[in-house]
């Protein structure tokens, strides 16, 4: 079909106006956000809608990260549609190493990695009080509720046990401390830009997955990435669901278990539910085998963890009345119900609301060639499959639409009022499936932007999450 270049500039404008309420609610975020700072209202973010001070700074990171920004602009986007795929894999991560590395390191060595997750509310400063891990396991439940002799830090308490128990893994093995958990946490966040495009692949979208591929790599998350746990779990959640999309048995159920574990990372990953179940439907194949096996490694994780003595449904009804207990109470949710929305954008990029709203249009036009097709022929292939709605369960619809759904509850149910820019990267890079839809003269423009993005917070603010 030949391009219509009149629908083409139609679509480009849409999407610069999209762009502009983006911007218009980020201002809005941050006027709204001084104001109240200004008045005494306890936001307890100074720079809202990001949790972060304002101080503008260069570091030896600096030049690295424009270099790597200006590399991947410049030449990712056309490198990305013609290396061979186990290369571009291997290139990609390093970049994302690379890139996420820089960005802390315009901070310094020390507080950009070493102290990152050292200060008293982070998961190390529990480390060195667990002296049995099962004990730990036990008891955990019992330590929940602040104001209570062994209480623990806000972010021990904040999640189930496995987030705490990954950096205990950590030190047993001799990379315990600050640098080798900061490390830990780059290395282990920067596999999101392979798993998400290998998912994309085995889901039979081969060109989206290496369109999407730079987007991951200059992800302005990367910030947070490199800065909290946050980063090591969206690494583990992307490879959770990258395996469900395999063929293999044996991946299946280790996707599970991945998944399964994940549930004790944070007790809002129940929402990554749906994203799994789109990942088995998009397969293809028998849906019932596969939803057994991969729910099987589930299962198998929720058992050990409930047999250790964490029930996680006590461990989430302690947490929301210790969420109560902190800032959470007096954050009002009137402000961040959608200021959150302003940070997620400065984590996702400005890229994400036109491409979503091109995600949306490219299901609207599947449906309506489906329906069209289907009248034409009551015999058609989508209505033997079930309906012309089929036609639009494609990777590239489907998962960026569950991840923003995923999103819009977590915001919606007050259990995320600030630091969202970190909380929610797990959903965000599945929201960057979206990018696919872009034009690909666009592209490169966009991915610029992302850059700027990045570049911008991590220069003008120092994060605190």
């Amino acid at each position: 079909m030949t391009p219509d270049p009149a629908a083409g500039r139609r679509s480009g404008r849409a999407d610069l106006i999209v762009l502009g309420v983006e911007l218009a609610l980020i201002l809005a975020a941050v006027v709204v956000g001084a104001v109240l700072n200004q008045r005494g209202v306890r936001l307890y973010a100074e720079t809202a809608p990001l949790y972060a001070f304002w101080r503008p700074h260069v570091g030896w990171g600096t030049p690295v990260a424009v270099a790597i920004a200006v590399a991947v602009v410049g030449w990712g986007v056309r490198w990305a549609r013609t290396a061979r795929w186990g290369r571009l894999l291997g290139v990609a991560y390093l970049a994302a190493v690379a890139w996420i590395m820089s960005l802390a390191l315009i901070d310094g060595w020390t507080a950009g990695v070493t102290e990152r997750l050292t200060n008293q509310a982070e998961y190390l400063h529990e480390v060195h009080r667990i002296d049995s891990i099962p004990a730990m396991l036990a008891g955990f439940s019992d330590r929940i509720i602040d104001f209570q002799p062994g209480s623990w830090s806000t972010h021990t308490a904040g999640h189930p046990p496995g987030a705490l128990l990954l950096f205990v893994w950590l030190d047993r093995v001799g990379l315990g401390g600050g640098t080798a958990a900061g490390l830990a946490c780059i290395l282990i966040g920067a596999t999101m830009a392979v798993s998400v495009p290998a998912a994309l692949r085995r889901l039979g979208a081969e060109d989206a997955a290496r369109a999407v591929l730079p987007f991951l790599v200059l992800l302005p998350g990367a910030v947070w990435i490199g800065s909290s746990g946050d980063g090591a779990f969206t690494g583990i959640v992307a490879a959770g669901l990258a395996l469900l999309a395999a063929r293999h048995p044996g991946a299946l159920l280790t996707g599970g278990v991945l998944l399964g574990f994940v549930l004790y990372l944070s007790y809002g990953f129940v929402l990554i539910g749906p994203l799994a179940l789109a990942v088995l439907a998009l397969r293809g194949g028998r849906l019932l085998p596969a939803l057994l096996t991969a729910g099987a490694g589930v299962a198998a994780v929720v058992v050990a963890f409930t047999l250790a003595g964490f029930w996680w449904w006590e461990g989430y009804q302690l947490v929301v009345e210790r969420y109560y207990q902190g800032w959470a109470a007096e954050r009002p949710y009137g402000y961040w119900v959608w200021a959150n929305l302003a940070a997620m954008l400065l984590s996702a990029g400005l890229v994400a609301g036109p491409a979503l709203r091109r995600t949306v249009g490219a299901a609207r036009l599947a449906v309506r060639r489906a329906g069209s097709t289907a009248l034409a022929d009551e015999f058609s292939e989508p209505r033997r499959l079930g309906g012309r709605f089929r036609a639009a369960a494609q990777p590239t619809i489907v998962l960026p639409l569950v991840a923003a759904v995923a999103i819009g509850a977590a915001d919606l149910s007050g259990l995320s009022k600030s630091e969202v820019e970190r909380i929610w990267l797990p959903f965000v890079v599945w929201l960057l499936v979206a990018t696919a839809h872009l034009p690909e003269r666009s592209r490169r423009w966009w991915l610029a932007g992302q850059a700027a993005t990045a570049l911008a917070v991590n220069h003008l603010l120092f994060t605190l999450s």
